[in-house]
């Protein structure tokens, strides 16, 4: 039987496959990425491919149709069931698989799900999952053979090897955590279990439905729950995760949020202690302030566009042993594999905290401090998005405006910087400003929202959007 299948455009992405289920992502893409990939890992001299898959309610269905594609393209099939995805992360490189797939939506809302693939030790991304989709319509595939399946369960090696870096001692930190009712909640419950302190974990229960709040840390008003628990058992720190916990929040002992820029400064210098001079990569989103500090700490810093795959090739590319996005993924390669994983972030921020000698609100108040807007997201239609940067970045070039174009435009004035770039996971745009002071902030949103007004777009009002680093 002759094998072809066409995507649907708009779940290719730069850095995984995601759709709305039953809309643009079905079992049939599952069965066809399952077919597809396989060959290619079996084309590139491989034979292993592991698979997982996250809390969604719509995973199971998927991920056994990506099995099925995948042996029949005569690979041998390691199912890990359902678990973070630094978890197959971890077990692609413990199996030493040639390459793994992850069934997850990470922090999209419940209708969505998609893939995250390894290949060869590497992010697969970009050109490739193009190409994936181009030998998919074609019928381009390995002949049809039977591969074999078997199930491992990793967590119990995964577990002992995150606490192999735990570094705080017999601390007596009081820790709330909030699972966000995603795929960690398990192998979280064991890991809490086996780590000095007191712990509380909010929302554990794995559920797709995600009834206590959207699976997303990095939107203040997800993380409400968590600060309420924070202040009221008067914890040390509140840690949450995304849907399929590659992704960190962390709010400290008064329950006020780190952003993720404020967390790598904190993380950065506890490695640059063990490494001096080492390479500290952040997304072109983070703040100066934390760039500056960077190199205040005897550390080399380096800009690197947004994405979690591209990260990670910068990474190898540099040598850099720690880096980090505003989104939350934090990625280690001092001790741990250099891909992101929420679980091992927090834990080596916790062994930083309990080294130190004052609360983590205190600590934070050594960072300089900037105002800035949050992240702000609003909807672009994902054809229409590329051409508004386009045209964004030709007006400010014709201009003679000073820009940084690695990911999107980053505007730098004498007020500071402003950034618009084109989300590549959803349709949507993204834009932050950065200050000194007020003042300063106000004008640079005035610049960005005149520069999409002369595109058409209405920026969302952002007039009270502040926030104080």
């Amino acid at each position: 039987m002759l094998f072809s299948h066409v995507f649907d455009p708009s779940s290719l992405r730069e850095y995984d496959i995601r759709g709305i289920v039953g809309k643009t992502l079905t079992t049939d893409d599952a069965f066809a990425i399952g077919r597809t990939f396989a060959s290619m890992v079996s084309r590139a001299g491989g034979k292993t491919v592991v698979i997982g898959y996250d809390g969604r309610l719509s995973s199971p269905v998927l991920e056994t149709a990506l099995v099925k594609g995948a042996a029949e393209s005569g690979v041998d099939v390691v199912r890990i069931g359902c678990g973070p995805t630094p978890m197959l992360y971890f077990a692609s490189i413990m199996l030493k698989a040639d390459g793994a797939v992850m069934v997850t939506g990470s922090h999209n809302p419940p209708d969505y799900n998609g893939f995250k693939m390894v290949f060869a030790g590497k992010p697969f991304f970009g050109a490739q999952i193009r190409e994936l989709g181009d030998l998919a319509a074609k019928g381009d595939v390995v002949a049809l053979q039977d591969g074999t399946v078997r199930s491992v369960d990793i967590r119990e090696d995964y577990i002992s090897r995150l606490l192999k870096d735990w570094d705080g001692g017999q601390t007596s930190l009081k820790v709330v955590w909030d699972n966000s009712n995603s795929c960690a909640g398990e192998v979280l419950e064991k890991l809490v279990a086996r780590l000095p302190g007191e712990h509380t974990i909010l929302n554990k229960t794995i559920d797709g439905h995600f009834p206590a709040h959207h699976p997303d840390p990095t939107v203040a008003k997800n993380l409400e729950q968590l600060i309420a628990a924070v202040r009221e058992e008067k914890a040390d720190i509140g840690i949450a995760f995304d849907g399929d916990a590659d992704r960190i929040g962390v709010v400290d002992n008064r329950g006020e949020i780190l952003w993720g820029d404020q967390l790598l400064v904190l993380l950065a210098r506890d490695v640059l202690n063990a490494h001096p001079g080492a390479t500290i990569i952040a997304d072109v989103k983070a703040s100066q302030v934390l760039f500056d500090e960077i190199r205040r700490a005897g550390g080399k810093p380096v800009m690197c566009p947004t994405g979690h795959s591209l990260i990670k090739s910068k990474m190898a590319e540099t040598g850099a042993l720690l880096a980090g996005e505003m989104s939350g993924h934090m990625f280690f390669a001092d001790k741990w594999y250099g891909f992101d994983d929420a679980l091992y972030a927090a834990v080596r921020l916790l062994g930083c905290l309990a080294r130190l000698d004052a609360p983590l609100s205190v600590v934070r108040q050594t960072i300089p401090q900037s105002v800035s807007t949050p992240e702000i997201r609003f909807d672009c239609d994902d054809e229409r998005k590329f051409k508004v940067m386009e045209d964004v970045a030709a007006r400010l070039r014709h201009a003679g405006a000073e820009i940084s174009d690695i990911d999107g435009v980053r505007v730098t004035t004498p007020d500071g910087w402003w950034l618009l770039r084109a989300s590549n996971t959803q349709p949507v745009l993204v834009a932050r400003a950065e200050s000194t002071d007020e003042v300063g902030l106000a004008q640079l949103k005035s610049a960005l929202t005149e520069q999409l007004a002369q595109s058409g777009i209405a920026l969302p009002d952002f007039s009270g959007a502040c926030v104080t680093h």
